[in-house]
């Protein structure tokens, strides 16, 4: 609904003040907004509740934007004024859209409600009372690359002969931002999580110290600080705590779930002087412990704000009650969680089916011609998404795409074949199959210690196209470092005149390549896991030159160049992490590699917290699908890192019958 607009003897459009209308019969509001046609039981008693603290647990596809949207409108309806009431999101984009719906719901008073990210708002207090704090107004904030710099300075500085195995400067940034946001000390955060650095933890201790007041010194600023500079604007001065709290009398907090500790501090600051908080959230999607957000901050509102009211929204507008059958049979095995049981009004006769394939390949194939079956039932390719544990478990699928023509996006984390590692490994087995290839040989080269373009520049024209590669073809000039990259040449040349298979070449170059592997990344246990991958789809071959024709005639992304244009984006079909598919859907959903080991994790068997996520991570990915979900699975996947042959469905499959999750069995076809 727009604004009235009434027009003066002068001509002249003046906007209509709008009035609360009282009844004279009684002293109740006549509201512009029909809410109880509007809303659903549990979303209208939402809306309605004007003070004291609100917990709403909102299940997926709930319509729990529209119940912040109508929130904001019925509190300015009952006459609180926009400016006392603050909405804060995780993106600028969702606050903007849930103002411009309540705008649309009543009228243009909603613009003037605060709303914005945590961030954003921390940006705009902390520049009225810099000051206070000791600060310059016009401090600069900076990025993720700035705040790298400033810790590459100081490390430098202060360490300039550092020991072999040192954090890199965005490791330390890293340790630095989850030390803040979940408010552990950094020593603390090694321990638990980067104990490979424990050798070093004074050092590091002592940047952070260093960078504190080196961003003090120059008035800069990164991410964490603005959060961290609020609560400590708010502890440290009682007066701007209170004038604070009573200029926003009336907090809604979108995605609950996902705030850090430091963001609950703030908020409990905040409401320090009316407890009139409305959270927002599904305990059943927070996925992002990685990110620093806490679980507990959901699960302990009750504990941290008086007398809360618990509101469920589990009516649900997006799937179908088979698949709602299934997901409230997933997330019923959580250890700790709001119980809900999500409905639909969305009948089908379709369930949800669990496909065991032969392995990654059949997996592949299955996925990539039920996709072609659906386009034949005139779903759209937009509409269809294929979600997976980590990036690098669609390879397989994102080749078999290509070769058929199907084009396709891909979102959560770089390409396979676009990592740094890979690449590598990829130009080594170049190397051995085309010795003139002057592109790989100097990618190679460079990752030897001690060597530079510029030895490289004077290497290349005497090894390049050589047969043979040894030693002695180095430059006189370079005969005290032959001890450098007599192992490189001897892999190579090894590889080259050995007859082997495919795979034992894979795994010769991997084997050599590792050490390299663990001095460059400080993350290398994680990129380790690729290579596992990489030599796995390397036993689906059985030339070198099959493989990398494969890796470069049809690329994953090869059919899709230029995808993200806006002209064509809407006709690939998606491939996505399941952390970067939260809060999206689509008509039909795979839920790829559903191995035990892989999904969930084996990294998690030993920590209830983290199996309790990997069981999140299954829920948000079902509850995307609309009308069709499929979960694959491969009979035969090989894991290098544990020796063994994984072969059995995630375990979050047990006990749910036949009548739940059909049982599609096409290992046998």
């Amino acid at each position: 609904m727009g604004n009235d607009v009434i027009t003066t003897k002068e001509n002249k459009p003046e906007r209509k003040k709008y009035i609360l209308k009282r009844s004279k019969s009684r002293n109740n509001i006549t509201y512009k907004v029909d809410y109880e046609n509007e809303l659903n039981p549990a979303q209208l008693e939402a809306v309605k509740v004007k003070d004291g603290a609100v917990l709403v647990i909102a299940g997926a596809g709930s319509g729990k934007t529209k119940t912040l949207t109508y929130r904001v409108a019925r509190l300015i309806e009952d006459g609180i004024k926009p400016e006392n009431i603050l909405l804060l999101t995780f993106t600028r984009k969702a606050s903007a859209e849930m103002l411009n719906r309540a705008t649309a719901v009543l009228d243009d008073r909603c613009e003037n409600v605060a709303g914005g990210t945590f961030h954003s708002f921390a940006n705009m207090i902390l520049r009225k009372y810099s000051k206070i704090l000791g600060l310059k107004n016009n401090f600069t904030i900076m990025d993720s690359a700035d705040a790298e710099d400033v810790i590459n300075h100081i490390t430098s500085k202060l360490y300039p002969k550092k020991e072999k195995r040192f954090p890199k400067k965005s490791t330390i940034l890293e340790i630095y931002s989850k030390s803040v946001n979940k408010e552990i000390p950094t020593k603390k955060i090694i321990e638990t999580e980067f104990s490979q650095f424990e050798h070093c933890t004074e050092q590091i201790i002592e940047i952070h110290k260093n960078y504190v007041n080196y961003k003090r010194e120059n008035s800069l600023f990164d991410y964490d600080d603005l959060l961290l500079y609020l609560k400590f604007l708010m502890e440290d001065n009682e007066n701007i705590r209170k004038k604070l709290s009573n200029q926003y009398k009336y907090i809604l907090v979108d995605e609950y779930q996902d705030t850090n500790t430091l963001q609950a501090d703030i908020i409990k600051l905040l409401a320090s002087e009316h407890n009139n908080v409305m959270a927002v959230g599904d305990d059943a999607q927070s996925i992002y412990s990685f990110r620093g957000a806490n679980y507990r901050n959901i699960m302990d509102f009750p504990k941290m704000f008086k007398d809360v009211k618990i509101i469920k929204l589990e009516q649900n507008y997006r799937s179908t009650q088979p698949i709602l059958n299934f997901t409230n049979k997933i997330i019923a095995k959580a250890k700790e969680k709001y119980a809900k049981t999500l409905f639909s009004d969305i009948k089908s006769d379709v369930m949800p089916a669990l496909i065991c394939a032969r392995d990654s390949q059949m997996e592949a194939d299955f996925i990539c011609q039920r996709v072609l079956e659906l386009m034949d039932e005139d779903i759209e390719l937009s509409d269809i998404c294929v979600l997976a544990r980590n990036s690098r478990m669609s390879f397989n699928l994102e080749i078999e795409l290509s070769k058929r023509g199907i084009p396709f996006q891909k979102f959560g984390g770089p390409k396979f074949m676009e990592t740094a590692h890979i690449k590598d490994i990829v130009a080594h087995l170049r190397v051995i199959l085309n010795p003139d290839d002057e592109v790989s040989l100097s990618r190679i080269l460079l990752l030897l210690k001690g060597v530079g373009a510029q030895t490289v520049n004077s290497i290349i024209p005497v090894i390049k196209g050589q047969d043979k590669l040894d030693i002695k073809l180095l430059p006189d000039k370079l005969s005290k470092k032959s001890a450098n990259f007599k192992p490189l040449f001897d892999v190579i040349q090894r590889e080259r005149v050995s007859p082997k298979s495919l795979q034992d070449i894979v795994e010769s170059i991997i084997k050599y390549y590792h050490p390299i592997l663990k001095d460059k990344y400080d993350d290398y246990t994680k990129r380790e896991k690729d290579l596992e991958h990489f030599l796995y789809l390397s036993t689906q071959y059985s030339k070198l030159s099959d493989f990398l024709s494969d890796l470069a005639l049809e690329p994953p992304d090869r059919s899709v160049e230029g995808m993200y244009k806006k002209n064509i984006k809407d006709d690939c079909l998606t491939i996505s992490t399941i952390h970067s598919a939260k809060g999206l859907e689509w008509d039909s959903v795979f839920i790829i590699g559903a191995v035990d080991g892989r999904f969930p994790s084996a990294y998690s068997f030993n920590s209830p917290e983290e199996m309790d996520e990997e069981l999140r991570l299954m829920y948000v990915a079902a509850t995307r699908a609309k009308n069709n979900l499929y979960i694959t699975y491969p009979v035969n996947m090989y894991d290098y890192s544990m020796d063994m042959v994984l072969s059995k469905p995630s375990r979050f499959l047990d006990n749910i019958d036949e009548d739940t999750l059909e049982l599609w069995d096409i290992a046998e076809g």
